[in-house]
């Protein structure tokens, strides 16, 4: 039986340049004040509704919006 040949290995890939940290998204209020949410906060707090509620899935679009009012009602 012959031998199979063997390909040429292709060069080793270069290493994955670091990603820059990425600025911090804001929310801007609605009331046109200028005063602005983090995502992060809202996220936060988004998530605690959801573990008081007893961390049941499919409300997470209510607990956002309620997160958003309450945030933005305080910043006001």
């Amino acid at each position: 039986m012959a031998k199979s040949a063997k390909k040429p290995s292709a060069a080793p890939k270069a290493a994955a340049k670091p990603r820059k940290p990425s600025a911090k998204k804001t929310v801007v209020s609605a009331d046109g004040k200028g005063n602005s949410i983090r995502h992060e906060e809202i996220a936060q707090l988004a998530h605690r509704f959801w573990t008081e509620r007893g961390r049941r899935h499919g409300h997470h679009e209510e607990d956002w919006l309620r997160a958003e009012r309450e945030l933005r009602a305080k910043a006001s």
